[in-house]
């Protein structure tokens, strides 16, 4: 009987969480994981708790007004997994499903994180995407891309 990886697991876990994001435009989920293997925070992009999903835009317009997007006000899934974390996060590892930006990499580094595992880099090139993999680099903090997760999901035998 073969299993899936580690890897794959809390890759799967950060996927799983991204479903939980009411943007119709970018979903984004966010899992940490201690030395041990062991679930310490997840997230997904959203509002802030109290603000009602239907009382802010989810707009990403380039013509929109700022205050008219989503921008503002949606928390990202990483600094939602951080701040959701049960313990510290000293040397932990997070998978994410898109590659953090420039903020969620000064969060990742001022709590302790050591590496970061995603999935998707589609904004590679932006200017918030090269401020991120700098920080990142200089911080000492490993970057890894999965290309795929194999995951075949039935119920218990």
């Amino acid at each position: 009987m073969s299993h899936i990886s580690w890897d794959e697991y809390f890759m799967g876990v950060a996927l799983l969480s991204s479903e939980r994001s009411k943007d119709p435009h970018t979903k984004v989920g966010a899992c940490i994981v201690n030395t041990r293997n062991r679930i310490v925070g997840i997230g997904y992009n959203g509002f802030p708790y109290g603000c009602n999903d239907t009382d802010y835009p989810w707009g990403n317009a380039q013509d929109a007004k700022f205050l008219d997007t989503k921008y503002p006000y949606v928390v990202h899934a990483e600094a939602n997994a951080i701040l959701n974390a049960t313990q510290s996060l000293l040397d932990a590892r997070i998978y994410v499903s898109l590659f953090p930006c420039n903020e969620c990499a000064k969060l990742i580094i001022q709590s302790g994180i050591k590496e970061v595992v995603y999935m998707s880099d589609k904004y590679s090139g932006t200017d918030t995407n090269i401020a991120s993999k700098r920080m990142l680099e200089s911080a000492g903090v490993k970057v890894r891309q999965m290309n795929e997760i194999s995951i075949t999901l039935k119920k218990g035998e």
